[in-house]
């Protein structure tokens, strides 16, 4: 049985695990299905859903990424073994990854950058929902989420940019916490006198 936790207790406590600490088991697909559903409440000025998804699991993942490290050894030829072996993992390391890719248009009424965000928004989502679920999730955007010639393999069609990769699985080892920033160093009051 699932324990309910309140929601300013996952805030405070919200940790992304490493994509490559993701294991089995993985969501199903009605599980991965119901996350994006809650992945789309975002905010989204003027309805225009201005994001998609393109969903990677099983052995897809795999055929998808040896062809992206085909691109990356052409491109850097020195890569090390180990770096190889990195390449050849790309959409493996997690049961299932998810590309939120951004469909953000020039628009009458709403301004680009607002799309963009909300694409962003989706992603953070995404990543809430899987750990609703139960769980763990990290976005990833690397060399891939911008090159035109991994997009053709991933579906990312022309005029569209990744948002992020999230991978979704179980973790493998216990989520530890990084430094966050200090408020006095990010927040700026203005016009509070108290």
């Amino acid at each position: 049985m699932k324990t309910e936790i309140k929601l300013i207790d996952y805030l405070s406590t919200r940790r992304s695990i490493p994509a490559f600490q993701l294991g089995e088991p993985g969501p199903s697909r009605t599980e991965v299905e119901d996350m994006l559903k809650l992945a789309s409440r975002v905010p989204d000025h003027g309805k225009l859903a201005p994001w998609r998804f393109v969903v990677y699991r099983g052995e897809g993942r795999r055929r998808i990424s040896e062809a992206m490290a085909k691109i990356a050894l052409a491109d850097r030829p020195d890569l090390s073994e180990e770096m190889v072996r990195v390449e050849n993992t790309r959409l493996t390391r997690a049961p299932v990854v998810v590309a939120v890719v951004s469909r953000a248009a020039p628009h009458v009424k709403v301004p680009e950058w607002e799309q963009v965000l909300s694409a962003g928004a989706v992603c953070l989502n995404l990543i809430m929902a899987a750990n609703a679920h139960g769980y763990a999730a990290n976005w990833i955007t690397e060399w891939y989420a911008f090159d035109p010639r991994a997009h053709a393999l991933l579906g990312v069609e022309p005029h569209e940019k990744v948002a992020g990769f999230i991978h979704i699985g179980t973790p493998t080892v216990p989520p530890t916490e990084r430094p966050r920033p200090e408020l006095s160093e990010i927040v700026t009051w203005v016009g509070d006198d108290g």
